[in-house]
């Protein structure tokens, strides 16, 4: 019997964690603290092993330390829980899953990775790793889901009225983040949860992964920056000038070697996702960027670190537009992944030409997605996706202008659709 949570909403991984218990012995579903990992893999499981669980003085993870056969002798698939709080647990389940040719024998959850010298096997063909993100729009009931990413690629969308979100709304949505625990809150709520999470980060995060002690105020440099630069394409130089250029205090100046350290950090710990440049199937000999945009896992952490409130953003039209293509390109990436496909961004340097994102499927097909706040910005948006169109030896399946404030799903008489991010689902 299942152990489902009372209350659980079902999520788009939910589909492919079923499948890949049926084709592997175990899965690992990584992502960041509080995303709903552990819901999820209740939902699949059995049985569950909580090795974070301060229960008899944390009497699982003392256990497994121990000896792990003590926890993976329970009902399957079970779920370990936080598994790299003993990364002997991963070598455990990959010999486990060489024993015979059962599948679906464990879920493993993880909100960090281990020291990589703690792990002495890949568990490629027994482990099938998948990450998992917050919640899109869509698993939240923020979005209509009257169109999907599949009917754009094989060009199935009709034009249609659809509901209007208005500014404040959309502000909010940002602010607000996809963590499960903000869905029904309020949005004074869910800030509050957002900026404990940062704090956690600082005070504890940072230190408890590795065990080396680093500078707390020097992250906290780095993730400001980060949070000013969200939804750009920023190399590691433009961070460190950036933080010189807001701090004046000499102790704070910071390394390229911290900053790769820290970045390694927060990498590991899930919460940037940075959105790699597509290099293919473009004829132009021009630079061709290959710096990834800078993501953090959700815009609600950025807008903690800022202090940013659904007012200043409408106050600041600029800046919630960069929030605003992060809230969409966050959803982009958890549809596309949900449909096989992975995200990508487009710049040529010589010439600005840019595309916001192009989604590829797994026969190398793709679309040509920019992501514009207001539809004043559509003819700008369009005029964009054509210059890109005329470079691109293999034209692009669809073009699509993704907007914030939209009431209708268009396709345009040159062929490019318009529509709301409130309407899209994969």
């Amino acid at each position: 019997m299942k152990l489902t949570k009372k209350g659980y909403i079902p999520r788009l991984i939910d589909k492919a964690i079923e499948e890949n218990l049926e084709v592997f012995g175990a899965i690992s579903i990584e992502g960041p603290k509080w995303c709903g990992k552990t819901w999820t893999a209740l939902n699949h499981a059995n049985s569950v092993a909580y090795l974070n669980n301060t229960a008899n003085n944390f009497r699982e993870k003392h256990l497994a330390e121990m000896d792990v056969n003590l926890i993976l002798d329970k009902d399957m698939p079970e779920l370990i829980d936080e598994w790299q709080e003993v990364p002997a647990i991963w070598d455990a389940v990959r010999f486990k899953c060489d024993q015979d040719t059962e599948k679906g024998k464990y879920i493993l959850t993880g909100s960090s990775v281990p020291v990589s010298d703690k792990i002495h096997h890949s568990g490629a063909g027994r482990i099938c790793k998948m990450r998992m993100y917050t919640m899109s729009l869509f698993e939240s009931g923020d979005s209509s889901g009257d169109v999907s990413l599949k009917d754009l690629f094989e060009n199935k969308v009709k034009n249609k009225l659809v509901n209007k979100v208005e500014l404040n709304r959309l502000a909010e949505l940002i602010v607000r983040g996809g963590w499960p625990e903000t869905i029904n809150i309020s949005v004074a709520g869910a800030m509050k949860i957002a900026r404990s999470y940062i704090d956690a980060v600082l005070d504890k995060d940072i230190v408890e992964i590795d065990g080396v002690k680093r500078d707390k105020q020097k992250m906290e440099m780095l993730l400001r920056s980060l949070a000013r630069n969200e939804s750009t394409i920023s190399a590691n130089n433009v961070l460190m000038k950036d933080i010189d250029d807001n701090v004046t205090e000499e102790d704070v100046i910071i390394s390229r070697n911290t900053v790769m350290d820290y970045l390694n950090v927060l990498n590991r710990l899930h919460l940037i996702e940075n959105q790699k440049s597509f290099m293919y199937k473009i004829r132009s000999r021009l630079n061709v960027g290959k710096n990834p945009k800078r993501h953090f896992v959700d815009p609600s952490l950025g807008c903690a670190i800022l202090n940013i409130t659904p007012e200043k953003l409408i106050n600041d039209l600029e800046t919630m537009g960069l929030y605003f293509e992060a809230l969409c390109e966050r959803d982009l990436k958890i549809y596309s992944e949900s449909i096989g496909a992975k995200l990508y961004h487009y710049r040529e340097n010589d010439t600005g030409v840019e595309v916001d994102a192009i989604v590829e499927i797994a026969d190398g097909e793709y679309g040509a997605i920019e992501i514009k706040l207001g539809a004043n910005k559509e003819e700008e948006a369009v005029a964009s996706l054509k210059r890109f169109y005329e470079l691109a030896e293999i034209k692009p399946k669809f073009m699509c202008v993704i907007c914030g404030l939209y009431d209708a799903v268009v396709k345009r008489p040159d062929g490019i659709y318009v529509l709301p991010i409130t309407a899209l689902k994969p």
